[in-house]
C-alpha cells in the first residue's frame, strides 16, 4: 500500500528536552492512547465577512461536516491498523481513534521517544507523519500521538497593587452597556490549574455582585485541579472567571478543563463550539510563538475559528505578553490570536477613576502586548486598508492585534487566587473582559453576536484610539508603535462598549472598509 507524508504535520524535537535512552525508557507499546483526526469538509463554508448569517449547528454540520464517504475511509483504515473509532463529529470535522501506541505508530509511519523537560516526561515525534494514500486530501491533521506542552497562559502577576481596577471598575470606563449576561453562556478554555468554589464565592460576595454559575467541563481526561500554586496557571484559570464573571455574573460560565497539548487544546475549542447549550462567545488567554505550531495544527484551529463564526460564536484570544517578539528573538505573533477569525486582543496601561484619564501600550514590568503580522496566514479581506508600520518582510499576512483592552500589571484586575487577594494583568485578562462585553451585548441583542469582524474594522470610531508607545521588549528585532488608527500594538483600540453595541443593531456593515485605520485614509 503507498503511502504519502502529511502535510504540515512535521515536527522537531522539544528544545532542551534529555532524550531518554535507556533501558525500559521507551514508550510502553501497549500503552493505549488517542488522537484526534481533523477530516475536510464535504463543503467550504461560504465568505464569513458577511454578518447576522448565523448558522444552526444542524445547518453546519448538514453543509459542512464530514462526507459519509470519508467517514467510511477513516473506519477502513483505523480497522486495518486494529484502531477503534472512538468518536466521530461532524459538526466538528473530527474523528478520534483508540489503539495502542505500536499500532499508532505503524497507522501513522512515526516513532515516539520519552523525554525529560523540567522533571516532567513527554512523548515526543520528529518529522513528517504518512498516512495512506487513499487518505490524502481526507486526513488534515493528526493531534495526540505527542503530548508535549502546547501553549502557556497568557497572564502578568503585578509587583504594584495601588493602581489596580475590579472588572466593574474597568467595565465603566469603557463603558459597557448595562446588564448582567442574563440567558449566555461563556465559554472559557483552560489547559492546566482549576478554580476554588469558596475563593469565587468570597471574591465575587467583595465586589457586590452575585456569584455566577461556574461549571467544569472535563475534556480528553483534563480536569479542575487547583495547584495551591498563585503564581501558576491557577492565576488564570481564576483571572478569567473572575473578570467575565464580574460583567456578567448572571452568565453561566463552562470551563472547558484540557490537558495542555496540540490535542487536548484543539478538542476544548471543538467541545465548547459543539455543545448544546451554544456558547455566547469563547475566551483563550493561552498561547504560543506563531511559528512553533506545526502547519496541521495552525490550519485546524483557524477552521475551528471560521465553524465558531458560522455559528456567531466570537472567541477573543489573547494576543501575548512578550511584545513585537513573543519571545522568540524575532519579529513573532501569538497564536491562536493570529488566525483571521480570532478576535486578537492586545494590552494597554489604562488609568482613570471616572473617565479614562491615560491610556496607552502595555510596556512594563519585564512584558508587553503581543502584536505584528503572521508569517502563516494571509491578510484577509476585513484587513486590506490596514498596513503595520513599519512594515516587515512579511508585511502581506494577517496582522495582529484587532482590539484592546486594560493589561499592564502595575494598573491591573484585583483578583483573588488560592485564597490571596492580588493583582493580574497581561493580555489574559482582556480575552474575559471582551468576552463579558460580548455576553452583555448579546444580552441586549436577544440574539448571539455575529462575526464582528468586518463590523469592527469598518467603525474605528468605535474604539479609543491608542496612539502612545510601543511593543518593543528590548530585542534587536524590532518594534512597532502606536498609530493614529490601527496598529500592531492595540489594533482598532479599546472599546467604547455602548458605540459598539450600536453596531450590531445595523443589518451589515457598508461596503469596502471606511476609516482611518493605520495611517491609510479611506472613505469616511
Amino acid at each position: 500500500m503507498s503511502r504519502v507524508s502529511l502535510k504540515g504535520s512535521e515536527k522537531n524535537a522539544i528544545p532542551h528536552a534529555e532524550a531518554l535512552t535507556g533501558k525500559g525508557d521507551a514508550p510502553n507499546p501497549d500503552k493505549y492512547i488517542e488522537v484526534t483526526l481533523s477530516i475536510r469538509r464535504k463543503k467550504e463554508l461560504p465568505d464569513s465577512a458577511t454578518p447576522n448569517s448565523a448558522m444552526s449547528h444542524e445547518q453546519l454540520e448538514q453543509d459542512h461536516g464530514i462526507a459519509d464517504a470519508d467517514l467510511a475511509a477513516v473506519e477502513a483504515f483505523a480497522g486495518e491498523y486494529h484502531l477503534k473509532v472512538t468518536e466521530h463529529r461532524s459538526l466538528v470535522h473530527t474523528i478520534k481513534l483508540a489503539g495502542r501506541l505500536e499500532d499508532m505508530e505503524k497507522a501513522f509511519g512515526t516513532k515516539l521517544q520519552n523525554v525529560r523537560l523540567e522533571n516532567n516526561v513527554f512523548r515526543q515525534r520528529e518529522g513528517s507523519l504518512t498516512i495512506p494514500s487513499q487518505l490524502e486530501g481526507i486526513v488534515e491533521g493528526v493531534f495526540g500521538l505527542d503530548d508535549r506542552p502546547a501553549a502557556r497562559p497568557r497572564f502578568r502577576p503585578s509587583a504594584h497593587t495601588a493602581a489596580a481596577f475590579t472588572p466593574l471598575q474597568v467595565a465603566a470606563l469603557y463603558n459597557f452597556p448595562p446588564g448582567d449576561g442574563t440567558g449566555q453562556v461563556i465559554a472559557i478554555i483552560e489547559l492546566d490549574g482549576g478554580f476554588n468554589n469558596a475563593d469565587l464565592t468570597q471574591y465575587f460576595s467583595s465586589i457586590g455582585v452575585s456569584r455566577p454559575t461556574v461549571v467544569a467541563v472535563p475534556v480528553s481526561g483534563g480536569t479542575n485541579h487547583p495547584t495551591g500554586d498563585t503564581q501558576g496557571p491557577d492565576g488564570e484559570v481564576m483571572l478569567d472567571i473572575e473578570v467575565a464573571g464580574a460583567i456578567a455574573p448572571k452568565a453561566k460560565i463552562k470551563v472547558y478543563f484540557a490537558p495542555n497539548t496540540d490535542k487536548g487544546f484543539l478538542d476544548a475549542i471543538n467541545e465548547a463550539i459543539s455543545d448544546p447549550e451554544t456558547p455566547a462567545v469563547i475566551s483563550i488567554s493561552w498561547g504560543g510563538p506563531e511559528d512553533k505550531w506545526t502547519s496541521q495544527s495552525r490550519n485546524a484551529f483557524e477552521k475551528a475559528f471560521q465553524n465558531a463564526a458560522a455559528l456567531s460564536i466570537p472567541v477573543a484570544v489573547a494576543s501575548g505578553d512578550n511584545g513585537s517578539t513573543d519571545g522568540s528573538g524575532h519579529l513573532d505573533v501569538d497564536f491562536p490570536s493570529s488566525a483571521p477569525h480570532a478576535l486578537a486582543c492586545g494590552g494597554t496601561h489604562l488609568e482613570g477613576s471616572t473617565s479614562i484619564t491615560k491610556e496607552v501600550v502595555w510596556n512594563s514590568q519585564g512584558g508587553a502586548t503581543g502584536g505584528g503580522v503572521s508569517r502563516f496566514f494571509p491578510k484577509p479581506a476585513w484587513q486590506h486598508n490596514i498596513n503595520v508600520i513599519p512594515p516587515p518582510t512579511h508585511a502581506g499576512g494577517r496582522q495582529s492585534p484587532d482590539v484592546c483592552g486594560c493589561a499592564a500589571p502595575e494598573t491591573g484586575y484585583k483578583v483573588r487566587v488560592d485564597g490571596t487577594d492580588t493583582v493580574i494583568g497581561g493580555t489574559s485578562a482582556v480575552a474575559p473582559l471582551w468576552a463579558g462585553l460580548i455576553a452583555r451585548m448579546a444580552q441586549h441583542l436577544g440574539r448571539r453576536v455575529p462575526f464582528l469582524h468586518p463590523i469592527l474594522y469598518t467603525h474605528p470610531t468605535a474604539f479609543h484610539d491608542i496612539t502612545v508607545g510601543n511593543n518593543d521588549t528590548g530585542g534587536a528585532a524590532g518594534k512597532y508603535p502606536a498609530l493614529t488608527g490601527w496598529d500592531a500594538c492595540t489594533g482598532l483600540g479599546s472599546p467604547k462598549g455602548l458605540s459598539i453595541l450600536g453596531l450590531l443593531g445595523q443589518a451589515a456593515p457598508p461596503a469596502g472598509n471606511g476609516g482611518t485605520i493605520g495611517g491609510a485614509t479611506a472613505n469616511q
